[in-house]
Parts: structure tokens; sequence; C-alpha cells
């Protein structure tokens, strides 16, 4: 699940910029192709009634491995941008379809005790793909990037053949995940013992639609979901641009070693402890009193990046000092909204696909301010884009100060 998301989000964004392509053209596309996970619930009641849960998942594998493959040698042609990005947009779609059928595995050959005993193996191998792509992939990439330009100043040449070598070896992953998972998933039931045809799925995919907009403060919710995330979804694309662009141009001119160094170990590590430390916390004061700290912890890395754009410092001490604030700020604050998410929009009648509905609004509320954060920061610089992004911050803080409890607070562990 995690490799074709964390590849897609961030680390084609440096692939990229390493090729020169413009901020504005890196973060619009990179953003707008990651819209299959946020679309994913719309589709996903028709996969129930074709074949079955570990076709989907040995084919979506097997796919994603082939069609990195073919964006490796995309690198070495004339219009290797837009071929590119039409290839991870099929990615993207196989990657959130993945999601579904791993999830209906997960759910269909578990009980709930197996579900509860390997839910946290689950998390942490998302994570370790985490590190591997952010860290592993991106560190590989920079010594690569040496070894084929045969210097330390990186060539074209030598940035294609390293970054192509990168999306062969993610697209090995993903192949021989598929192969094992052909052999060593449990089949499942045929799809055709849900006796449903394709219109019967439509329409209570319709109904249960409705029904979400039905909710008591649903309106308010949706703002709230958006807004929370609303200045992370401009930094999102711009902080590892921003790590690599040249201090002329107001970076920190930060190599791929430097920055795979830093988000694959103290990065992922301050993750963790801010996702654990938040349960603790919120299981003390309870989500209502919770949730405004969780704001503003998640929040809080702004300003460390503002900072950094302003002195411009060249430690990598201080730098790696704000990856571990953004890091374990977005571990902290992010469960408190998964929380809300759980305990005040989704329960019902429909409580799963409802959440997926509201972690799609979620997506698209960081997707949309992702695909404009590139044309925001070719314009102000990244200097003042950072201070923009702290403006932005302060609708998250009202609506979160005001937001109604539809159920009440439940303490959580």
């Amino acid at each position: 699940m995690g490799v074709p998301f964390v590849v897609l989000n961030m680390v084609c964004s440096l692939m990229f910029k390493g090729l020169q392509v413009s901020d504005t053209q890196i973060a619009f596309w990179t953003s707008l192709i990651m819209l299959p996970w946020t679309l994913k619930p719309l589709w996903s009641p028709f996969l129930e009634i074709y074949k079955t849960k570990k076709f989907f998942v040995v084919l979506t594998q097997i796919s994603c491995g082939v069609v990195f493959g073919l964006v490796g040698v995309a690198l070495h042609l004339p219009s290797f941008f837009a071929i590119s990005i039409a290839l991870l947009a099929v990615i993207a779609i196989c990657g959130a379809t993945h999601d579904i059928a791993a999830d209906g595995v997960y759910m269909q050959e578990l009980n709930n005790e197996q579900q509860a005993q390997w839910i946290g193996w689950q998390g942490a191998f998302y994570n370790i793909a985490k590190i591997f792509a952010t860290g592993v992939l991106v560190y590989f990439a920079g010594v690569l990037i040496k070894t084929f330009s045969g210097s330390e100043n990186p060539t074209m040449e030598g940035t294609k053949m390293a970054w192509m070598s990168i999306m062969l070896i993610v697209g090995t992953v993903m192949l021989l995940l598929g192969i094992y998972h052909f052999f060593r998933l449990p089949a499942g039931r045929p799809a055709l013992e849900q006796k449903k045809t394709f219109a019967d799925v439509a329409r209570e995919s319709l109904s249960i639609f409705a029904d979400f907009f039905r909710k008591k403060h649903i309106v308010y919710y949706i703002f709230f979901i958006i807004l929370y995330r609303f200045a992370e979804g401009f930094v999102m694309k711009i902080v590892p641009l921003f790590l690599k662009a040249p201090v002329a141009e107001q970076g920190l001119g930060m190599t791929e070693e430097q920055i795979g160094l830093c988000y694959g170990t103290f990065g992922a590590a301050a993750f963790v402890i801010g996702s654990i430390l938040a349960g603790y916390f919120i299981s003390w004061r309870g989500l209502r009193k919770a949730l405004f700290p969780l704001c503003c912890v998640f929040n809080l890395p702004f300003v460390a990046y503002t900072l950094l754009a302003i002195y411009q410092p060249d430690n990598l001490w201080i730098i790696g000092s704000a990856i571990v604030m953004e890091y374990f700020g977005y571990g902290f604050g992010f469960v408190g909204l998964t929380l809300f998410m759980m305990q005040q929009i989704a329960p019902g009648k429909h409580q799963m696909a409802h959440y997926a509905f509201a972690s799609g609004i979620m997506n698209l509320g960081v997707m949309l301010p992702g695909m404009l954060s590139g044309l925001v920061s070719d314009w102000l610089g990244y200097h003042d884009f950072f201070i923009f992004v702290l403006f932005a911050t302060i609708p998250a803080f009202l609506i979160t100060w005001f937001v109604p409890f539809t159920y009440p607070d439940k303490q959580t562990t």
C-alpha cells in the first residue's frame, strides 16, 4: 500500500526537480495524479461483483511494477514529463484500487481478534514503506547521480540514469510482491457469491452517499476536515523542492543523499513517536479537549520552515531538526483528525463507507492547495511562500476551536 502512494506523493517531486521541471508543473501534476485516492470510495463497491479481492491485489501490484518500469524508460524520451505523468496516473489508479482490495482481504480473511492482533504490524509496514521510499530510495538516487555523472556536479544524463534505476527498483519490488502474493494470499470468496448486479451496487452506493450528507453538522464537518490540513496541502509538495533548490534561488541546496538521510531516519522516527504520544494525550484529555492542541502541534512545523526560508542555514542538524518537527507534528496532529472522523463523522449504519467518504474529502482538501502550491511559490519565492502558509493556518485554528460534537466524546487508549 505504502510504496506507490509515497513514491508518487514525494519521491517523484524530487525526481522532476532534479530533471529541471518547474515547481508550478511539479506541484500541480503530482498533486492531481493523487486524485484516485480521493475518489476510490466511488468504485470500491463495484469490486465486490467481479473475481476476488486477491485477484485485484495481485493484478494491481503487478501492473504497478510494470508501469514503474515504463516510467523509468520514459525519462529518456523528449516529452518525458508528460509521458511520465500519464504513466504515474495509471499507477495512482492501480494503487488506490489495490488499497481497497488489500483492506478487503484483511477484513475478509481475519476475524476481529486477528485484525486487532495484526493492525499494529500493518501500520508498521506502511511506515517501513515511507522509510524505504523517502529515505533509502532518495539517498540511493543521490549516490547514483554522482556515479552516473562521474563527478560531484550532477549532469542531466546522469540524473536521468539514476532515477531510471530507482524506478526500475520500485517496479521490481512491486512485481516481486505481486508474484509472492499470487502464491501466498488465500483465494477468498468469489464475487459470484454476492449475487449483486452492477445496477444493485449503483443504487446502494447512491443511497449510502445521500445518507452521508444527511448527517448532523455534516457541512461544518466537511469544512473542518478540509481546513485542518489546508496549510499542509500547500507545504507538502514544496518542502522537498525547497530543500533541494539552490541557495541562490532561496532554497537550501541539499543533495538527494542529505534529504534521504533526514527523511528516512530522523523524520520517520519522529512520526512514529508523535503518533504514539498523541494516542496517550487524547486518552488523557479526551478528544474534545485535545483537538485544538493537536491542531496547534500539527501546524507548528510551518513556523520552522518559515525560519529556514528566512535564514537559509547550511547546518544539517538545524535542517534535520525542522524535518523532525514536521514529522512529529504530522504524526501527533493527524491522529486527532483520524479519530474525529471515526467517532463523529463515520458512526451510523454505513460506518466504513462514510469513513471512506470523509477520508476522500480530506485528501481532496490536501490535493487542491497542493495543485496551486507550485504556482504560489514560483510567484512569491520560498521566503514569502512560507510566510503566506503561516496565514493559511488561521482558518484551521478558528474552525477547530468551535467544532461541534454530535456524539459523546469517547476516551481512547
